[in-house]
C-alpha cells in the first residue's frame, strides 16, 4: 500500500465520525427520495397486478330488462371483446336489513373472479358466498345462515355461508356503492348460484380486453383506449334500448291481449267479476309499459365504488413524492457537499507533503476521490435499497386495511440511478472542486495554514447603546457569527430544512383533514341531504322528521347536474344548487357572498378549471336539457366538488321553468351510524324519496384518507429529525475543527470548559433560532406546494398546520442542539492544547 493510501486509510480512522456523518446523510436522503419515489408505482402495479390476475372487466352494462343473446352477440362485435353476461340485483338481507349487491355465480365466468379469504366457492344450490366486511364488520361465521327479505325474490330466502371473498369489483373495503333500497347504501355483496335468482335473463354485460390487461389502468393510454371500444359498444347498441322495449312490450301485450278475450267472455256469465279482472288487466298494462322499458347504464372501472379514488390517492402520494424527497435530498447533498469541502481544506498540509515529495497532482487527487466515491456508494447503495424495499411495503400494508391487494414491489432503476449521480455530484464533485482549487498552490503555500479572514465591523456594533451592553463573550459570538458567513448559512439552512422538513409532514396530514372539516363545517352547515321523488308529497316526509329525536329543521332547495363550459375547458358533474328561500339557505350553506345581490355563484376549484373570474360568461347545459348562458357573478371558496349557486331569479330567468323543490337539506343533532340508517330506512320507505346521504360518511371517508397518511408522515418527520440531528452534529464538528487553534488558545488563557463550550455553543443557539424561524416559513411554502401539486380535479387541501406540528418541530431542534451541546462539550474538555497550537507554526 503506497503512503498516500495509507493516509487515506489513516484519515478515515482518525475521522470515522466525519465518514460515517457523510454515509449517514447521504443513505437519509436517498432512502427517502428512493422510498417516496417508489411508494407510487408500486400502490399502482400492486393494483394492476390484482385486477389482471382476477380479470376485471373493462367494461359493465347494466339494463333494466337484461340482455339476451342478441345483446351478447352485438357486444362480441366490438374488436378484442371478451364478453360476459350477470345476474345481477340489489336486495335486501341479513341480521342486521343492509343492502347487498347479489350476483348469480357462475363458474365457468372467468371475469371478475373472487379473491377468496377464507372457506369456499358455492357448490350446492343453498349456499353462498359473502363479502369478507360481514365477517369482520358483521360477526358472520362460516356453516350459519344468511336469509334475505321476499322482496329478494329468490328460489329460497336461507343460505348457508360456504366462503368469504374479496371482490377486484369492490377494491375499497370501506365503499360498496349506493343503491335505491335500504338505506341507499350498499353494505356488502354476495354470491348464490345463478339458478336460485328469479330473473329470466342477466341484468349485467361484462366486457374484458386482453390486449389492455398489462397496461396500468390509471394510464392515459389505458382509458382513451377504453373510451374508443366504449364508443363502438355504444354504436352497436345505438338503437337496441328501443328495439328490446319494443318486443318485450310486444310479447307482454300479446299475453294481455289473450286474456282481455277471456275477460270480454266473462262479461256475460258475471259482469262484476269481469270489471274486477278488468281493472287488474289495466293495471297491468300500465307496470308493463313501465317495466319494458330499456335503459342502459355504462360503466368502465372508474365508475366502481372506491376505484378512481384510489387512482387520486396513488397520485397524491407521486405528486408529494415529486417535492418533499426532493428538497430532503437537496439538503442532504448540500450538507454533505460542505462536509467535503471542509474535509480536503483541512488537509491542506498533507497535499502540500506530497506535492513536495514530488507525487504528481492525480496520484495525490484520487485518494481523496476514492474517499468521496466510497462515502457516497454505501450511503447511495444502501439508502436506495433500504428505501425501495421498506417504504413501499409500509405503505402497501398501511393501504391492504382498507384494499384487497397482491403486493408488487419493484426496483425503481431510473430513480436509484439518479439518487446515486446526485450524490456522487455532492462528494466527488465537491472533492473535484476543491482539490484542483487546493493543487494549484505551491507546497510551500498548503503547507502554511490560510490567513484567516480579517474582521470587520458588523452592523450591531454600529447601535452603540446595544453593542455596549453586551458581554465580551457575546460580541466575540456575534462578530465571528458574521465572520464566518458560508458557516453560519449552511447551518441556518440545515436547521431551517429539517424544521420546515417536519412542519411539511404534518402539514400534509394537517390540511388533507381539513378539507372535509372546512368543507362539512364552515361552507356546509347541514348533516344530510334527502332527494326526493318527482311528486313527492313532502308532509309525509315531514311527519317522519318530527318523529325523529335527532331532528331539528330542514330547508327546500332544487338539486340537479350539469356539465359546465368556457374557454374551451369544460366540468362534468357540476351539483347547481338553487334554494326556495335565500334567508333560509344561509342557515344551512355559508357561501361568504350574497346570494340575493350575486344570483350566479360558481366555486372556486371549478372556476380554475374553466380558467373564468367574476363577471365572466359560462354555460351550463343539465342532464337532458339545452345549453344556457350565465354571467358568474361571485366566486366562492369550496374544497370538495364542483357547485354552482342560483338564486331564484336566476334559476327561473335563465332556464325558463318555475323553479319546484326535489332535495332537503336537513339540521340534525349528533347520531349514531344506527341512528342515521333508521333515519334513512324510513324516509326510504314512505316512497317519497330517493335516498338519503350524510355528510358523516363524507367525512369519515376523508379521516380515512388523512388516517392512511398519519404513519407515512410519521416516517416522514422521523427521518426529517434524524437528518436534522446528523447535520447539526456534522457542522458543529466541523466548526470545532476548523477551530481548534482558536479553542486550545482561550483554553491557555484560562477559560473554564463551561465558558469554551459556551464560546461555540452560544453561536448555534443563535443558528438555530434563526433556522427555526426560516424554517417554519420554507415550511408552510413547501406545504402549499405540494398540496396545490396533490390537489385532484374534485378535491383541494386548504393550507393547515396545527400548532402541533410547530411545538413538535421546535422541541426537536432544542433536543437536537442540546445532544450536540453534551456531546461537544465532552469533546472540548479532552483537547490536545498544545498539539493544536504547535501544529503548523
Amino acid at each position: 500500500m503506497n503512503p498516500l493510501t495509507r493516509n487515506m486509510w489513516r484519515d478515515i480512522r482518525k475521522s470515522k465520525g466525519r465518514f460515517i456523518a457523510i454515509i449517514l446523510i447521504i443513505l437519509l436522503g436517498v432512502l427517502i427520495f428512493v422510498g417516496v419515489k417508489a411508494a407510487g408505482p408500486s400502490l399502482n402495479d400492486s393494483l394492476n397486478k390484482t385486477v389482471a390476475d382476477k380479470n376485471l372487466s373493462d367494461i359493465q352494462v347494466m339494463s333494466t330488462t337484461g340482455f339476451d343473446k342478441k345483446d351478447l352477440k352485438l357486444a362480441r362485435k366490438v374488436p378484442g371483446a371478451q364478453v360476459e353476461s350477470t345476474k345481477f340485483k340489489y336486495a335486501i338481507g341479513g341480521k342486521s336489513k343492509v343492502a347487498v349487491a347479489l350476483y348469480g355465480y357462475d363458474k365457468s365466468a372467468k371475469q371478475n373472479q373472487l379473491i377468496m379469504r377464507s372457506g369456499r366457492l358455492p357448490k350446492n344450490k343453498n349456499e353462498i358466498v359473502l363479502d369478507k366486511n360481514a365477517k369482520s364488520e358483521y360477526g358472520y361465521k362460516l356453516g350459519q345462515q344468511f336469509k334475505f327479505g321476499s322482496d329478494a325474490d329468490l328460489k329460497q330466502k336461507s343460505y348457508k355461508i360456504v366462503g368469504f371473498a374479496d371482490s377486484p369489483q369492490y377494491i375499497d373495503n370501506q365503499s360498496r356503492g349506493s343503491t335505491n333500497i335500504g338505506d341507499g347504501q350498499v353494505q356488502l355483496f354476495a354470491y348464490i348460484p345463478k339458478q336460485q335468482m328469479n330473473l329470466s335473463t342477466a341484468t349485467v354485460l361484462n366486457l374484458h380486453f386482453n390486449s389492455l390487461k398489462d397496461k396500468n389502468t390509471f394510464s392515459k393510454s389505458y382509458k382513451d383506449t377504453v373510451a374508443k371500444k366504449m364508443k363502438l359498444l355504444k354504436k352497436q347498441f345505438k338503437n337496441r334500448a328501443d328495439q328490446r322495449s319494443k318486443n318485450l312490450s310486444a310479447d307482454g301485450l300479446k299475453t294481455l291481449k289473450q286474456q282481455q278475450t277471456l275477460v270480454d267472455q266473462m262479461k256475460q256469465v258475471d259482469p262484476s267479476a269481469a270489471a274486477r279482472q278488468q281493472a287488474r288487466l289495466v293495471a297491468a298494462k300500465a307496470k308493463l309499459m313501465h317495466q319494458t322499458k330499456t335503459t342502459y347504464t355504462w360503466q368502465t372501472r372508474d365508475d366502481l365504488a372506491g376505484f378512481s379514488a384510489y387512482g387520486e390517492s396513488s397520485d397524491r402520494i407521486a405528486a408529494i413524492a415529486n417535492v418533499f424527497p426532493v428538497f430532503f435530498f437537496l439538503i442532504a447533498a448540500l450538507i454533505t457537499f460542505t462536509t467535503i469541502t471542509r474535509m480536503v481544506e483541512e488537509a491542506r498540509s498533507e497535499i502540500g507533503t506530497f506535492k513536495a515529495l514530488g507525487y504528481t497532482k492525480w496520484e495525490i487527487a484520487k485518494n481523496y476521490y476514492y474517499y468521496a466515491i466510497s462515502a457516497g456508494m454505501i450511503g447511495a447503495i444502501l439508502g436506495a435499497i433500504i428505501g425501495n424495499e421498506t417504504l413501499p411495503r409500509i405503505v402497501l400494508a398501511l393501504y391492504k386495511q382498507y384494499l384487497p391487494l397482491d403486493w408488487v414491489v419493484t426496483l425503481q432503476w431510473q430513480t436509484i440511478l439518479i439518487a446515486i449521480v446526485f450524490s456522487l455530484i455532492a462528494t466527488l464533485g465537491a472533492a473535484i472542486i476543491v482539490i484542483r482549487k487546493e493543487l494549484v498552490e505551491g507546497p510551500a503555500a498548503l503547507m502554511l495554514p490560510k490567513a484567516p479572514k480579517s474582521a470587520k465591523k458588523i452592523l450591531l456594533e454600529r447601535i452603540k447603546p446595544l453593542w455596549n451592553h453586551l458581554s465580551f463573550n457575546s460580541k466575540v459570538s456575534y462578530r465571528n457569527l458574521f465572520r464566518f458567513k458560508s458557516r453560519m448559512f449552511m447551518t441556518i439552512i440545515g436547521i431551517a430544512g429539517g424544521t420546515a422538513l417536519i412542519l411539511t409532514g404534518f402539514g400534509i396530514q394537517n390540511s388533507i383533514a381539513a378539507s372535509g372539516n372546512q368543507q362539512y363545517s364552515d361552507i356546509f352547515d347541514y348533516q344530510a341531504i334527502v332527494k326526493m321523488n318527482d311528486q313527492a308529497d313532502y308532509s309525509k316526509v315531514d311527519k317522519i322528521l318530527q318523529k325523529n329525536d335527532q331532528y331539528q329543521s330542514n330547508t327546500a332547495i332544487n338539486s340537479t347536474t350539469a356539465k359546465l363550459t368556457a374557454n374551451k375547458d369544460q366540468v362534468n358533474d357540476v351539483n347547481i344548487y338553487t334554494p326556495k328561500s335565500i334567508s333560509e339557505f344561509k342557515k344551512y350553506v355559508h357561501l361568504g357572498t350574497n346570494l340575493k345581490k350575486n344570483d350566479v355563484v360558481l366555486s372556486k376549484k371549478t372556476a380554475q378549471l374553466l380558467n373564468v373570474k367574476a363577471g365572466d360568461k359560462i354555460s351550463v347545459k343539465r342532464t337532458g336539457g339545452k345549453k344556457v348562458s350565465f354571467k358568474v357573478k361571485a366566486i366562492t371558496r369550496n374544497y370538495i366538488g364542483h357547485f354552482l349557486y342560483l338564486s331564484p331569479k336566476a334559476y327561473q330567468k335563465h332556464f325558463n321553468e318555475e323553479l319546484s323543490a326535489n332535495t332537503l337539506l336537513l339540521h340534525l343533532q349528533k347520531q349514531t351510524k344506527s341512528q342515521r340508517k333508521s333515519l334513512a330506512n324510513k324516509l326510504l320507505n314512505s316512497g317519497e324519496v330517493m335516498g338519503t346521504s350524510y355528510t358523516k360518511d363524507v367525512l369519515n371517508t376523508v379521516s380515512k384518507m388523512s388516517s392512511s397518511l398519519k404513519p407515512i408522515v410519521l416516517i416522514f418527520i422521523l427521518l426529517s429529525g434524524i437528518l436534522s440531528f446528523v447535520v447539526l452534529y456534522n457542522l458543529t464538528n466541523i466548526n470545532v475543527s476548523e477551530r481548534i487553534r482558536e479553542l486550545s488558545t482561550i483554553k491557555v488563557l484560562g477559560f473554564y470548559n463551561n465558558e469554551v463550550t459556551m464560546y461555540i455553543v452560544r453561536e448555534n443557539i443563535i443558528l438555530t433560532i434563526v433556522g427555526i424561524i426560516v424554517g417554519y416559513g420554507v415550511g408552510n411554502l413547501l406545504t402549499a406546494y405540494i398540496l396545490n401539486q396533490a390537489a385532484t380535479e374534485q378535491v383541494i387541501f386548504p393550507l393547515t398546520i396545527n400548532w402541533t406540528g410547530y411545538v413538535t418541530a421546535t422541541c426537536l431542534m432544542i433536543v437536537f442542539t442540546a445532544i450536540v451541546m453534551l456531546v461537544t462539550h465532552k469533546k472540548l474538555q479532552h483537547i490536545d492544547m498544545i498539539g493544536a497550537l504547535k501544529s503548523n507554526e
